[in-house]
């Protein structure tokens, strides 16, 4: 079945719609309930088809959306076709998937990273975080610690909710990655307080960042 069609396609995702998933998933967000295992299942049996990704992208449907970005090209976009899509891209985990998938595999993903930064649209500013945390932990030269801490520390408590939460990862992977601004990070985290109070399941490291940090550096000695 290599050579599906949208409209097959799409019939077997309905196929596969479950309730009780959606009802999980629209606590997050997110407004479809196939099971992301058979999602990856059906990629898996496509393969990679950049046409048919950019005609189930175009569905604007969720669940299609995050098949077309397991079958997709990540290094067949130009920057203002990722540009785009990243602003139509305002279901959460079709928001991460598009981002950890496909724009951390371009050759534009620094571009952007610095394009979506300082975007005014909080979720499109929330990827251009999502690229720094990635560079705080690989790719640090040339990046401004102290003044990205400067703007956490100024911003992040009254950030919209996915911006908040991409300026805390960013903070966290800071303290963790950078000893020499580790005493700042868990000093910002623990004045602000954000996250501080988040239900985090048994077994499960806090998001709260002067936790997250403490625990990661302890994993790591």
């Amino acid at each position: 079945m290599a050579d599906s069609t949208v409209a097959e396609l799409m019939a077997e995702l309905a196929a596969l719609e479950d309730p009780k998933a959606r009802a999980v998933n629209e606590k997050h967000g997110d407004d479809h309930g196939v099971n992301l295992g058979k999602l990856r299942a059906i990629a898996k049996r496509l393969k990679t088809q950049q046409d048919l990704s950019l005609e189930l992208w175009a569905t604007g449907d969720t669940a299609a959306r995050l098949l077309a970005l397991l079958i997709c090209r990540p290094k067949a976009f130009t920057r203002d076709q990722l540009d785009t899509i990243l602003r139509e891209a305002r279901r959460p985990k079709v928001h991460d998937w598009l981002v950890n998938y496909v724009v951390k595999k371009s050759a534009h993903a620094e571009d952007l990273r610095v394009a979506w930064f300082a975007d005014p649209d909080p979720v499109v500013a929330s990827a251009g975080w999502a690229l720094t945390s990635e560079r705080v932990a690989k790719k640090p030269d040339g990046l401004d610690l102290e003044g990205l801490l400067d703007i956490i520390e100024k911003d992040m408590k009254h950030a919209d909710e996915r911006l908040q939460w991409a300026m805390n990862h960013c903070l966290a992977q800071i303290g963790i990655e950078h000893p020499a601004h580790r005493a700042r990070a868990i000093d910002i985290g623990e004045r602000l307080e954000v996250l501080k109070d988040y239900p985090t399941p048994a077994g499960c490291t806090s998001p709260f960042a002067p936790i997250w940090i403490n625990e990661m550096v302890r994993r790591q000695q």
